[in-house]
């Protein structure tokens, strides 16, 4: 990915620096939501269980487990439960409400520093977790290892919203899984429709220590890689009328870079998605065992609509 793109070409994150990591479907069916990025042009990881760590060190199931789209920035994910626990609970609940994106995740170098900012920006946090997944490398048995700080449920009604630092970055982007049919080489944005946009921006632009630029119908955060676009009920509907959102805040999908926009078309026509184009780029909704919401594909940074907006107004 180049600097245009995503305005660092580095995986992580160093020193102050906040990047958009990841987000993640909340999905009942493991194997028919990998089927569903499989035939969408995504090439998957194989499936892992989380764990974190007890009080006496012990390893615990974390209760979900996930699949992995990685791409050469960022990545996207399908989380499913896996045990009886409290976020395992938490999953449950969320999932009732509806199947789809509640989950995204933002990477800092130090989230136990990051962990004490929250805190005192005057979020309610939780505990950090230092949480792991084992993987396969092509040399054998690895782990993925993060630590995470949340802050409890509820302060960000959107979802579950994190801040998180990587320390095996070798073995969660593994070379193998990066080519994709669809051509994705990049996760950008997350968009998330609210219903007081002046509020969500400022509780957003505490959370992750950046300034939110207005747009007309919305706001948009830009970190150092990624971003968050915060939009009204309206405006998300006159740019996905078929999309039903049937209460806010709602994570509406999230913007990818793609090499080739001519390969991200095949791929959403081959797997029958309803979809459209718009000026630079094309809008597909999530097939229905990843729930509801909806896939941004560009080219080039600009070619988001909000993106734009926003460039111009800072300019």
């Amino acid at each position: 990915m180049t600097p245009e793109a995503s305005g660092i070409d580095r995986q992580l994150p160093a020193g102050e620096e906040i990047f958009l990591d990841h987000v993640a479907h909340f999905i009942a069916d493991q194997e028919a939501a990998q089927r569903a990025f499989s035939r969408c042009g995504f090439t998957t990881a194989p499936v892992s269980v989380q764990a974190d760590r007890d009080p006496s060190g012990k390893m615990r199931p974390s209760g979900t487990g996930n699949i992995t789209v990685m791409f050469r920035r960022g990545y996207a994910e399908a989380l499913f439960k896996t045990a009886d626990t409290e976020l395992g609970r938490e999953f449950a609940t969320m999932l009732a409400e509806h199947s789809g994106l509640h989950l995204a995740a933002f990477s800092v170098d130090d989230a136990e520093a990051a962990h004490r900012r929250l805190a005192g920006s005057g979020f309610q946090v939780r505990d950090l977790v230092r949480m792991s997944r084992p993987v396969e490398t092509e040399s054998g048995a690895d782990t993925a290892a993060f630590t995470i700080a949340r802050v409890k449920p509820g302060v960000m009604a959107e979802g579950r919203i994190q801040l998180l630092t990587h320390h095996t970055e070798h073995a969660v982007w593994q070379k193998r899984w990066l080519d994709h049919r669809n051509s994705a080489i990049g996760l950008i944005d997350v968009v998330i429709a609210v219903a007081d946009v002046e509020e969500a921006a400022e509780r957003f632009a505490r959370f992750t220590g950046r300034a939110a630029t207005r747009t007309s119908g919305g706001a948009v955060l830009q970190l150092d890689r990624g971003g968050v676009y915060l939009v009204t009920y309206d405006r998300i509907s006159e740019r996905l009328p078929e999309l039903a959102i049937t209460k806010l805040p709602f994570i509406v999908g999230y913007a990818l870079r793609v090499q080739s926009l001519a390969a991200a078309e095949a791929a959403v026509d081959q797997a029958d998605l309803q979809w459209h184009a718009f000026d630079d780029g094309i809008a597909a909704a999530f097939p229905i065992e990843l729930g509801q919401g909806a896939w941004f594909f560009v080219e080039r940074l600009a070619g988001l609509p909000w993106r734009a907006e926003a460039a111009a107004r800072r300019a």
